[in-house]
């Protein structure tokens, strides 16, 4: 309390004009000429959940927190134009990972590192949350976002398939182990294939094939992280890379999978995902555990007191890990150091064990270890177990500003391969790298 005290002394002693430069924020007081804050997101239920969680706040504080919704489809669209308009119509957006390079390198997003680290909100959250929904650039131990939605893909299964004793005695026959939730791909992919079973509708497992924005590349980067493989190295290097044996192992792999997927599946995303599950024609699914409380609801899916989840396993070289989902929470620079310290003060406040552990009571998929290791946690719904897991082993694709330039080859080139069936993997991730070296050294990255 004395460090910080003693900070916000010096701050109130600095030229106003000065801090609004480096994105820092005036001294406490300021905060209280604030009495509204409004937040942008997505419009989906967590939206609705912090909007509940800011009523709140409102009540322990007076200042109320609108949270405004705007539809996923346009979502992006609405933050670029008040970016480029340098508005203040938000105080803060709940953006997405891939964001953050475009808001910090074109001076959207406020620093808040030495906020974070003055105030110990960022020891309070994972690693690999901080490190994906926050940091900027990777490694450099600034931040610009707190993890607030956590998300990952992760796994649901028919618990009243895999503990049938004849479908168990089977398997083992037939595979030499006991059917049991796979702690790796490999027996992922054997179980994949023992309940591929057309004659029956039924199929082994539901897997992201969306060509139209990133489904693809969400699912084919699941397996390929768990092989190993980063989408570029170092000094963002991404020929032997992106198309390096190992890549090629896990895209012909995930191929494989697909091949035991039910039919119709070949520009699936989410909902996709769910929809096969819940119509009995798929054994598995991979899916955000954002849309995994549907298939709890016995009013949605038929299999809901029959279904388990598991979290991504572990790939043939060790490595485990599974691609990332949600959103960071930032603070826009183009408003008033006054409402800048407010937003900081509503953060402190949301990040604190108390206000997560109410987030993840009424939904909302929190970061905080802690809270994620919690017993209320771990019981409070049958996927939060496996939620909890993958929050220590994320890992996302690129943030810097041509993440959508870097994202469109693979998603075409991947697609062509795996639903298409066009040419080998390695034609595919040879195609997809040299493209990618091309926007990176047009952008300056890499020297040609």
């Amino acid at each position: 309390m004395l460090k910080k005290a003693a900070r916000i002394v010096i701050l109130g002693t600095l030229v106003l004009t000065s801090i609004i430069g480096v994105g820092s924020v005036a001294a406490g007081p300021h905060a209280r000429q604030v009495d509204e804050l409004t937040i942008l997101w997505a419009e989906w239920d967590p939206a609705n959940y912090l909007q509940e969680i800011g009523n709140r706040y409102e009540e322990e504080t007076g200042i109320k927190v609108n949270v405004i919704q705007e539809p996923w489809g346009s979502f992006y669209d609405r933050m670029a134009a008040e970016w480029a308009a340098k508005g203040d119509a938000y105080d803060m957006v709940v953006g997405d990972s891939q964001w953050i390079g475009q808001g910090v390198t074109e001076g959207h997003y406020m620093d808040l590192t030495d906020f974070m680290v003055d105030n110990g909100i960022k020891d309070t959250v994972t690693p690999a949350t901080l490190q994906f929904y926050g940091e900027y650039p990777a490694g450099s131990g600034a931040y610009y976002a707190y993890p607030t939605e956590g998300d990952a893909v992760g796994w649901a299964y028919r618990k009243d398939l895999f503990e049938d004793p004849d479908n168990m005695a089977a398997f083992e026959e037939q595979y030499g182990y006991p059917l049991e939730i796979p702690t790796t791909w490999m027996q992922l992919r054997d179980i994949a294939e023992f309940f591929t079973r057309p004659d029956d509708n039924l199929y082994g497992v539901g897997v992201y094939t969306q060509i139209d924005y990133d489904g693809l590349t969400m699912g084919y980067e699941t397996a390929m992280f768990s092989w190993g493989v980063d989408w570029w190295g170092e000094d963002y290097q991404v020929i032997d890379v992106v198309n390096s044996d190992r890549a090629v192992e896990a895209l012909e792999f995930y191929k494989g999978l697909y091949s035991f997927a039910p039919p119709g599946t070949n520009n699936a995303f989410y909902a996709e995902m769910n929809d096969v599950f819940i119509n009995g024609q798929a054994a598995m699914i991979m899916n955000y555990f954002a849309f995994f409380p549907a298939l709890i609801n016995p009013g949605v899916n038929p299999f809901a007191e029959s279904t388990g989840f598991f979290a991504t396993p572990e790939g043939p070289y060790g490595d485990r890990y599974t691609s990332l989902g949600g959103q960071g929470l930032s603070v826009i620079n183009y408003i008033s150091d006054e409402r800048k310290q407010a937003s900081l003060d509503f953060i402190e406040w949301f990040a604190s064990k108390d206000v997560q552990e109410q987030w993840a009571s009424i939904g909302g998929y929190t970061c905080n270890t802690e809270v994620l290791a919690s017993a209320e946690f771990l019981n409070n719904t049958p996927y939060n177990p496996a939620f909890a897991d993958s929050m220590n082993f994320v890992k996302d694709f690129w943030n810097i500003p041509e993440f959508g330039e870097l994202l469109e080859p693979v998603q075409r080139n991947l697609n062509a391969y795996v639903v298409g069936g066009e040419g080998t993997a390695k034609e595919a991730l040879d195609n997809t790298a040299l493209e990618q070296y091309e926007i990176l050294v047009d952008a300056g990255y890499i020297e040609e």
